[in-house]
């Protein structure tokens, strides 16, 4: 099978809710991140055969296929097409997985993987409202024969992890002020920079707290009662859009491309959709099977924060090592911006991997449904 390389990665800065890119239609988010990816790759346009876009919640701004409307916001060719996927949070992360199976199976040569997710402009709670009146989606009779009518929700299902794995509120508000260090040493000592590109006036991540603290995090009430999940152990809301450029070995050689990465192994699995959560420990094992790797052959780790108890209870099943997961912070400190956060992983880890000179990297998402999308990726 051909293989899969990544050209290029970019991201915006990941701004909060009340932030300086409260304002910006999600299309023009993406847009920003699609014509620096293309300037950045310096190749021309036309060449590429597709755009896969991630966005999960596309209603309003972010309907009737933001993909193909970013590309076109962004001043580029008419004669590429879009398309808009939705895995739940990994839904840029499964852009990026159709993207390199694309290129792997040769029916196509250059593909762009991109996210997006605008959290002030299209808040979570809006395809609740609509679902409201037309009618809830885990309603169904086959749905409820099969599950009944218990409580099916993210926040249910992180604290069902900590229950399980034995979590407690210290641990996770340690694991949580940690990633808020990561992320602001990183910040300082301009890491992110790089791989950034800046809009509107802003040039870094808003989300990190300097001034939390344990006595902070320890204040803050559980979301559940009797639990030990709170907002302070939990993904933040944000905006954010990313984009990559995957290519084939010929449209390396024809476009005169530098790779910066290569498409190790991939894996999408589907678990317990009562617990959610909990998909990346399979799925880190299924990835790792299909490329023929241990877990101590991975350089750096990027699993994301939806909460502290997925990324721990994972790191119990696995084996990881936590001083080499989420080195430079993750979504409790640096946000989630839904559709966004898995090409914004990918970025992250590419880039850590060059900085370290590191020669793998594991990326994985937990996802709503019970699923997860994990991916080796190799250093070039």
């Amino acid at each position: 099978m051909a293989e899969a390389f990544i050209v290029e990665a970019v991201r915006t800065p990941v701004g909060t809710r009340k932030g300086r890119l409260a304002g910006i239609h999600p299309a023009d988010l993406a847009a920003h991140v699609l014509r620096e990816l293309i300037a950045r790759a310096g190749m021309d346009p036309v060449a590429v055969d597709d755009v896969i876009l991630g966005c999960v919640n596309q209603v309003g701004p972010q309907s009737a296929n933001i993909a193909r409307t970013a590309w076109l916001s962004a001043g580029l060719p008419q004669s590429v097409p879009g398309v808009t996927v939705e895995r739940q949070c990994g839904s840029s992360q499964q852009a990026l997985q159709f993207a390199a199976q694309a290129v792997m199976s040769g029916t196509q040569d250059l593909v762009v993987a991109a996210g997006v997710e605008q959290m002030a402009m299209v808040p979570m709670t809006l395809n609740r409202e609509v679902s409201e009146e037309r009618g809830l989606p885990l309603r169904s009779e086959g749905w409820l024969a099969r599950f009944g009518d218990q409580e099916i929700t993210q926040f249910r299902g992180a604290q069902l992890i900590a229950e399980k794995w034995g979590l407690s509120r210290e641990e996770l508000d340690a694991f949580s002020l940690e990633s808020h260090h990561r992320a602001i040493a990183a910040i300082d000592a301009g890491r992110f920079r790089d791989q950034t590109a800046p809009i509107a006036g802003l040039e870094e991540d808003e989300g990190p707290r300097r001034d939390t603290s344990l006595e902070r995090l320890a204040a803050l009430e559980p979301l559940r009662e009797g639990g030990v999940i709170t907002a302070g152990g939990s993904s933040q809301l944000s905006i954010g859009a990313g984009a990559m450029l995957v290519a084939s070995e010929q449209a390396v050689r024809d476009h005169g491309l530098v790779p910066i990465a290569r498409v190790h192994a991939m894996s999408v699995i589907g678990d317990d959709p009562v617990y959610m959560l909990t998909g990346p420990i399979a799925g880190t094992r299924a990835a790792l099977n299909r490329g023929g790797l241990t877990i101590a052959d991975i350089d750096t780790f990027e699993v994301n924060e939806a909460f502290a108890s997925v990324v721990l209870a994972w790191a119990r099943e696995t084996g990881a090592d936590l001083a080499r997961t989420n080195p430079n912070g993750g979504a409790i400190a640096l946000g989630h911006p839904l559709g966004a956060t898995g090409v914004i992983l990918a970025t992250k880890l590419i880039h850590e991997l060059r900085r370290t000179s590191g020669r793998y990297g594991l990326q994985s998402m937990c996802e709503g449904g019970g699923q997860a999308n994990t991916m080796i990726l190799e250093r070039l």
